[in-house]
């Protein structure tokens, strides 16, 4: 018998989830927020990477933000196998219904682990649990994640009742991290004993949840690094996400994570060196995604790790987040010779009034340094922005959209101010007369629909860089389809005609159809001949 199986991704219906969240209203903050991520073709939503798949040449490809093996599925499975409980997996259920059909129905799982990491809504969780339920009535239904566990902190104890019921899952993880409890969990369960002993969870008993003893669990990267001879070199594939560190020394008001997460830690330049070198064994690895919110923090650690490449000559290509002050040109030199193709730069706004308010460390003169040097050395940049945060004006506004246009980063993207209790700002929102939450917020010099105004505004008016779409396209989805085939410049053509679509949706939202030349454009954007990779 499996002691667990573990359910990486579901991508649910999208057009369900527009459904949703239009039932809001088509003037709400989060339906204007979404609507930019999706265009409407014949009679159809299609966010990007599925129109790409809808109208490229080959019928039976197919592009997905999901297509690698789901990182808490490595890490939670390796974990497992350490401390003696053999593990299976789904990696993506939308695409995987039939197999985890016929494992379910094999009847020998003890229990499933449902991952929540990036859940805003609890219908994909509930699409699972019914689809468990529906092919095996006895298995055991665990979940947990940091949906879970931000519904637990957020929520009174009613509200997660209700919420716990709604999802009628077996026991929930409380806890950030939740590996050391699912290995709990699974002990009691194999040996009988009471899962009140069990720190961290609520679980079923009658029609109520049991609240277990809370306890902070940290589990050491080091101690825990992924097993990557557990997976089938063909799950694994081109494309690894890993992580060097826990959580964030930084304190971003619009940020909850670092008070969550607890203290930052990272790993060794040795333990970088050993994971990196089991990766280049498997032989299958080109491309790989640093988690870490602050990579390149230490600097002193980024840089003997850049070293570190470089001597080994990794042929992998890599992406990362990067705190524009903390490098120099110098250090943006090395990370291109150590396989760097792409950063993900936090810029969240080109004010400097704002970035204070915010308690950024980084200035708009960092920016103005930094993405030109990533420019010269043929790096991508991703400059994503934060609008209508608390001490918005106007003004602030224009110094945000003048710092892209001088910058010229390859892509950009505003996203409205999500008001969260859970952060920071919450701590002065009588200062800032910060009234209401999530996408529908008003404060001293602005409201939710002024801001989603100027976004829309910079969505259509901005000409030196290239609005990334949201909502199953990111910044990895321009690595992912470099190594599918198309050139960045190809990517660029794509996503502008993409982009440009939806601008006239935006405009024109009466309007029954796409304009000729616009499907012409995106037609033809999405015709390159596909690499075949082993």
């Amino acid at each position: 018998m499996i002691d667990c199986l573990i359910v990486g991704f579901n991508d649910s219906n999208f057009a369900a989830y527009v459904q949703t969240v239009k039932a809001l209203g088509v003037d709400s903050g989060a339906y204007r927020d979404l609507s930019l991520a999706f265009l409407e073709y014949e009679g159809r939503h299609y966010r990007a990477l599925d129109i790409l798949t809808h109208l490229h040449p080959n019928d039976d490809v197919y592009f997905a933000n999901t297509d690698f093996l789901w990182p808490t599925i490595t890490y939670l499975g390796s974990y497992l196998s350490k401390h003696g409980f053999s593990f299976d997996y789904i990696n993506e259920f939308q695409r995987d219904t039939e197999l985890f059909r016929e494992k379910l129905q094999q009847n020998d799982i003890l229990t499933i682990a449902i991952t929540t990491t990036l859940y805003v809504l609890p219908d994909p969780i509930l699409e699972v649990v019914n689809f468990i339920r529906q092919y095996n009535k006895t298995v055991k239904i665990i979940v947990g994640g940091p949906y879970i566990c931000n519904q637990f902190e957020s929520l009174s104890e009613l509200e997660f009742q209700s919420l716990f019921h709604y999802l009628s899952a077996d026991i929930y993880v409380n806890n950030r991290e939740g590996e050391a409890t699912l290995v709990d969990i699974l002990s009691a369960l194999k040996h009988g004993d009471d899962l009140s002993e069990v720190k961290n969870i609520s679980y079923k008993i009658g029609d109520e949840y049991k609240i277990t003893h809370s306890e902070v669990e940290s589990n050491d990267l080091e101690d825990n690094m992924v097993n990557y001879t557990l997976f089938p070199k063909r799950d694994i594939g081109q494309f690894v996400s890993l992580r060097t560190a826990k959580s964030c020394p930084f304190s971003c008001a619009f940020c909850g994570f670092p008070a969550r997460a607890g203290k930052y830690v990272y790993t060794s330049v040795d333990h970088v060196e050993k994971e990196l070198n089991a990766l280049k064994e498997l032989g299958t690895v080109t491309t790989l995604t640093f988690l870490d919110d602050t990579f390149n923090v230490p600097k002193k650690r980024f840089a003997d790790i850049l070293q570190m490449m470089i001597r080994n000559q990794y042929e992998f290509k890599w992406n990362s987040f990067f705190r524009s002050d903390h490098g120099d040109e110098s250090i943006i030199e090395l990370m291109k010779e150590a396989g760097c193709e792409g950063v993900f730069l936090g810029t969240e706004s080109g004010s400097n009034t704002i970035l204070e308010k915010m308690n950024k460390t980084a200035r708009r003169e960092h920016y103005m340094k930094t993405i030109p040097w990533f420019r010269k050395y043929g790096i991508t940049t991703y400059a994503s922005m934060i609008v209508g945060f608390p001490g918005e004006t106007f003004e602030t506004y224009q110094e945000t959209i003048d710092l892209i246009e001088e910058t010229q980063p390859d892509f950009y993207r505003g996203q409205l101010w999500f008001c969260d209790p859970l952060t920071p700002i919450w701590e002065k929102r009588e200062e800032y007369g910060v009234t209401g939450s999530g996408f529908a917020w008003s404060h001293k010099t602005m409201d939710s629909e002024t801001a989603c105004d100027l976004i829309d505004q910079m969505f259509l008016s901005i000409q030196n860089s290239i609005w990334m779409p949201q909502w199953g396209f990111e910044l990895w989805s321009i690595y992912y389809l470099q190594r599918k085939g198309m050139s960045l410049e190809q990517i660029k053509k794509f996503v502008r005609d993409f982009n440009a679509v939806i601008a006239e949706q935006l405009l024109y939202p009466n309007k029954k159809d796409i304009s000729p030349k616009l499907v012409d454009n995106l037609k033809q954007s999405c015709q390159f001949d596909l690499k075949m990779l082993s």
